[in-house]
C-alpha cells in the first residue's frame, strides 16, 4: 500500500490536465507572432479576434510539434478533427475555442516515473489558447472583487497541446515526479520551453478520494497550478479536504476550484460542467488533420535521446544510482554529454559528475573548461596525488581561467600527496586530540567518524586524503 500521508484506509486519485505552449514563430490560425512579453494587443489580427469573415489556416509547425510530444510519450498518432468549444469568456472573443474533442491527435501513451510508476497518457491534443485577463484592485488578483479588469489578446491563438494523464496517480509527490518529467521530455524535443512561471506550461489537477477497493470518488478540478511546489501542496490539501467532508457525512460536488497560496488552500471558483454543456460541434472552416505514415515516421526518427534514457546511460557510465540526485541534476542540465566527452578524454567519470553537480551550475550545457582539463584533474584525484579538498581549490582556479593544467596548478599551490605514513601520523594525534570520538567509534557509533575525520584534517592542513583517513581508522577499529 502506498505511502499517501492520508488517513488510514483512505486512497488518493488523481488525473493531470497539463496544457504546454508550442514553440512556433507564430499562431495556431493566423500569422501573428506567438511571442512571451510583447505589449499587450500588439500579436492580433482578424484571425485572432474573431472578426466576420476570417478564416483560420493550420500551422504546419504547430502540428509537427503536437506529434513530437505525442511519439515522445509513447502515443499513437491518428486522424484528428477540430470542433468548436462554446462558451463566453471576456478574453474568448470569439466566444468559441478551436479544440481537438472525440478524434484527439494523440491517444493512448504513457511515461514512466522514477522507480517504474507508469502513468497512462489517455490524449495529447491540440488547441487554441485563450487571451489573458488581468483583475486590479482587491485581494489575490482574482475578479472577485476586483475594481476593473484589462483584457490582452496576445496569448489568444497562441497554439497549445493539452496533455490528459489517466487516473493513475497516487500521491502528490508522484505528481510533482509527473510534471518534472514531462517538463524534461518537453525542453528536450524542443517543443516548447514549459516555462510554469511565464505560463507556457499550465497544470490542472483532478483530485479525489475514496476507499481502498471502492469505486472512483467525485472528482474536484484545481485550476491553473503555477509551480510544481504549489502542485504537490494543492493536492496534499484538497485531499484532506475532501477526507473532512465525507467523514463529517458530507458529499463533494463536482466543481472547479482555485489554490490560493497565500492561504494555502483551495476555493470554489465555479460548478463544473459536463461535455455537452459545451455544444461541441465539427469545426467548418477547417478539414480532417491526418498525417502520412511518412511523416510520422519523419518525426519519430528526428526525436532525440529522451531524459529517461540519458538518466540510464548516465548511471552506467559513472556508476551511480540512475535515481541519484547528481544523476537527476547533470541531466537536468543537459550537462551529460560533457560526462562522456571527459570518460572519451581519458577521465574518470564518477569523480567527473561529483565535480560537474557541484560546480558546474553556472556552466550550462556547453563547460567553458575543455573535457581534457577535467579529465586531467580526475585522474589526479582517483590516483590520490591530489585530496578532495585540493581538487576542488584546483577546479576553481580552472573554471575562473577556463582551463588549465592541473597538475601545474597543484604544484604552484604546494599541493603534494602525502605519504600513508605521514597520514598515519596525523590519524594518532587526531586520535589523541578526539578520545571521546575515537571511544564512541570503537563502541559502533559510526557519526563519531566525522569528528575524527575533521580534526585530522584540520591537523593536516587538508593535505590528507579523505578516504585514506578513513580506511585507516576503520582498520584501527577492526584490527
Amino acid at each position: 500500500m502506498i505511502d499517501n500521508g492520508l488517513p488510514e484506509g483512505w486512497e488518493l486519485v488523481v488525473g493531470l490536465e497539463v496544457h504546454v505552449e508550442l514553440a512556433t514563430k507564430t499562431k495556431l490560425f493566423s500569422g501573428s507572432p506567438n511571442r512571451f512579453g510583447d505589449e499587450p494587443n500588439t500579436n492580433i489580427d482578424p484571425v485572432t479576434l474573431g472578426l466576420p469573415g476570417a478564416l483560420p489556416v493550420l500551422n504546419q509547425h504547430a502540428v509537427e510539434l503536437a506529434m513530437r510530444i505525442g511519439l515522445a510519450l509513447n502515443c499513437t498518432v491518428k486522424p484528428s478533427t477540430f470542433h468548436r468549444k462554446n462558451y463566453f469568456y471576456p478574453d474568448l472573443s470569439k466566444a468559441y475555442q478551436i479544440t481537438q474533442y472525440d478524434e484527439p491527435l494523440n491517444v493512448d501513451g504513457f511515461l514512466m516515473l522514477p522507480g517504474g510508476v507508469r502513468i497512462g497518457v489517455e490524449r495529447a491534443h491540440m488547441e487554441e489558447d485563450t487571451g489573458k485577463s488581468t483583475h486590479f484592485g482587491g485581494a489575490g488578483g482574482r475578479i472577485h472583487g476586483s475594481d476593473y479588469s484589462l483584457i490582452d489578446f496576445n496569448r489568444a491563438g497562441v497554439p497549445l497541446v493539452e496533455i490528459v494523464s489517466h487516473p493513475d496517480v497516487r500521491t502528490a509527490e508522484q505528481a510533482r515526479q509527473y510534471v518534472n518529467e514531462l517538463r524534461a521530455i518537453l525542453v528536450a524535443v524542443g517543443a516548447s520551453d514549459a516555462k510554469m512561471e511565464e505560463g507556457s506550461m499550465r497544470c490542472d489537477a483532478n483530485v479525489s478520494v475514496r476507499k481502498y477497493g471502492a469505486e472512483l470518488g467525485t472528482r474536484c478540478e484545481i485550476k491553473n497550478v503555477n509551480s510544481v511546489r504549489s502542485l504537490g501542496k494543492a493536492i496534499e490539501y484538497e485531499a484532506r479536504r475532501q477526507i473532512d467532508v465525507l467523514e463529517t457525512g458530507g458529499t463533494i460536488r463536482q466543481e472547479t476550484r482555485h489554490w490560493d497560496e497565500t492561504d494555502g488552500r483551495t476555493h470554489t471558483l465555479r460548478a463544473k460542467v459536463d461535455a455537452n454543456d459545451y455544444r461541441y460541434f465539427l469545426e467548418p472552416d477547417l478539414v480532417m488533420l491526418a498525417p502520412d505514415a511518412e511523416w510520422v515516421e519523419r518525426v519519430r526518427a528526428a526525436l532525440p535521446v529522451l531524459p529517461a534514457a540519458r538518466r540510464t546511460n548516465l548511471a552506467i557510465l559513472t556508476g551511480a544510482e540512475e535515481d541519484s540526485e547528481a544523476i537527476a541534476v547533470v541531466v537536468e542540465r543537459g550537462q551529460d554529454t560533457y560526462i562522456e566527452e571527459v570518460k572519451n578524454s581519458g577521465g574518470d567519470a564518477g569523480r567527473a559528475l561529483v565535480w560537474v553537480q557541484q560546480s558546474f551550475a553556472e556552466e550550462g550545457n556547453t563547460p567553458r573548461l575543455p573535457a581534457k582539463d577535467l579529465a586531467a584533474l580526475t585522474v589526479l584525484e582517483r590516483d590520490g596525488k591530489l585530496t578532495a579538498t585540493q581538487a576542488k581549490t584546483v577546479l576553481g582556479d580552472m573554471l575562473e581561467a577556463g582551463g588549465g593544467d592541473p597538475a601545474a596548478i597543484a604544484a604552484s599551490k604546494g599541493f603534494e600527496a602525502l605519504d600513508t605514513s605521514v597520514i598515519e601520523g596525523f590519524v594518532d594525534e587526531g586520535i589523541a586530540a578526539q578520545p571521546d570520538a575515537w571511544a564512541k567509534y570503537c563502541a559502533g557509533e559510526e557519526k563519531a567518524m566525522g569528528a575524527l575525520v575533521g580534526t585530522i584534517m584540520k591537523l593536516s592542513k587538508g593535505k590528507a586524503d579523505g578516504k585514506v583517513v578513513t580506511a585507516i581508522l576503520q582498520q584501527r577499529r577492526n584490527g
